[in-house]
């Protein structure tokens, strides 16, 4: 969320109104007989009812193999228990028939209707990228076009975004390359081999006015940038400093018209939000190209509930204690649900994709590879147990997921229906159970 009175509001001098919490609720599959259900389950890990799935794709000319997971989870509003959950994900494996490109994303809506929004533009914009015959050609500017191109179609729907909208962080997996296109303050991180640790890399920079280059862009566009407090006159409006984003004291600069108290976004990039667009909040993506290699171990897709109270390095270090991405998933969504508690009286919504990259092998070793110890405290790894979960797959893996290069997952929509199908001439395959222990 980006809104006024939705971001981080407990730090607030201003609460959430009324107005922002306008939403019907949402759902999830539970039929056990949908071997591509998505599951809604209680976690042993103290997250309340979240949304988990998963599953793998090979990419056949970079010789990996992906094995991902994602998980999404509706914020808890005390005062608006019902509130839908306004992420939403995609996960289109095969994407335009090609075993080869494999699309990924994460939506954060916000404003009265920010679950249509984000559920819109998920559709669209990977409508428009599966259709672009140039995509693999020219991935950058297949993804600039679809954006604005989205962006130009909900401005023409019937759902009002005139104060409502949508950030967007994607990946596209084109062989051995990584394509990261980012509108907003979500965010997109790799865990790469250091030789003694995984790091983090960010694939994606957050687009608020922290950024010098984007609070000059908007500026010259018209906005006023200022935190609530200066907008209220409690803070001279003179001082253009905020700090630094990580250590904010939870009154961030926003964005405003000259001679009103709004549209208030405390990003500077999105899709819709067609008043904000007048002030310079634009849909045009930042895209980032990113080669895979050997130390690439994983990266992660996720919404800025996660990052609100978790830096990119901790999810990375969170990530990197597990060889399955569904409990990767459930550690990290359940420590920011838990962080946001300590801090807050309300959590965001959280969503959240990991994708770990792994060499195909016909060797049966390491078929039951254990985690990647490591922790906040920069503990080293070892580099053998390393080299075997980035480079061995398991045959009975690399069988499900050359069955399987067509899958399309995503979140469910508000009438609670999943868009889970394989392609008339691909093989579906059997999610395996999910141990919950």
């Amino acid at each position: 969320m980006g809104c006024v009175q939705g971001k981080r509001c407990g730090r607030y001098k201003k609460r959430c109104s009324s107005s922002c919490c306008h939403y019907q609720p949402s759902s999830t599959s539970t039929d056990a007989t949908d071997p591509f259900r998505i599951y809604e389950t209680d976690s042993p890990r103290g997250l309340p009812l979240h949304a988990l799935s998963g599953g793998f794709a090979v990419v056949p000319s970079a010789g990996i193999c992906l094995r991902y997971a994602s998980l999404t989870q509706r914020g808890h509003y005390p005062d608006s228990p019902d509130r839908a959950n306004q992420d939403s994900f995609c996960v289109k494996t095969g994407f335009q028939d090609n075993p080869d490109l494999h699309f990924f994303g994460v939506f954060d809506g916000h404003g009265q209707f920010g679950t249509q929004c984000s559920v819109f533009v998920r559709d669209k914009l990977a409508d428009i990228l599966s259709g672009d015959a140039h995509l693999s050609e020219d991935p950058v500017e297949a993804y600039h076009s679809a954006f604005l191109a989205a962006n130009s179609a909900i401005h023409d729907s019937e759902i009002d975004d005139s104060m409502s909208g949508t950030t967007a962080i994607t990946v596209i997996v084109d062989g051995n390359t990584l394509y990261v296109a980012n509108v907003g303050d979500s965010r997109a991180v790799a865990g790469v081999w250091n030789g003694n640790r995984v790091m983090a890399e960010d694939l994606s920079s957050d687009q608020t006015p922290y950024r010098k280059d984007e609070y000059e862009r908007v500026k010259l566009c018209g906005a006023r940038v200022l935190s609530v407090d200066q907008v209220e006159g409690i803070v001279d409006p003179d001082i253009q400093s905020w700090g630094d984003e990580e250590d904010g004291d939870g009154d961030p600069p926003r964005l405003w018209v000259q001679n009103g108290m709004y549209p208030g976004t405390a990003f500077t990039r999105s899709v819709g939000d067609s008043t904000a667009e007048s002030i310079g909040v634009i849909a045009d993506p930042e895209v980032k190209t990113v080669k895979i290699t050997p130390n690439h171990l994983f990266f992660v897709v996720a919404s800025d509930g996660i990052f609100e109270f978790l830096s990119s390095q901790a999810v990375v270090d969170m990530v990197s204690r597990f060889a399955d991405p569904q409990d990767a998933c459930l550690e990290i969504a359940s420590e920011s649900y838990k962080l946001w508690l300590e801090n807050e009286n309300r959590t965001d919504d959280i969503t959240v994709i990991v994708v770990r990259i792994r060499n195909i092998s016909d060797s049966d070793a390491a078929a039951n590879d254990g985690a990647i110890q490591t922790n906040n405290n920069n503990a080293s790894l070892d580099p053998d147990k390393l080299k075997v979960e980035r480079c061995i797959v398991s045959r009975s893996e690399v069988n499900l997921s050359k069955k399987s290069s067509c899958l399309e997952l995503q979140s469910c929509p508000p009438d609670g229906s999943v868009d889970l199908r394989a392609a008339p001439s691909t093989q579906s395959f059997h999610l395996n159970a999910i141990n919950m222990d």
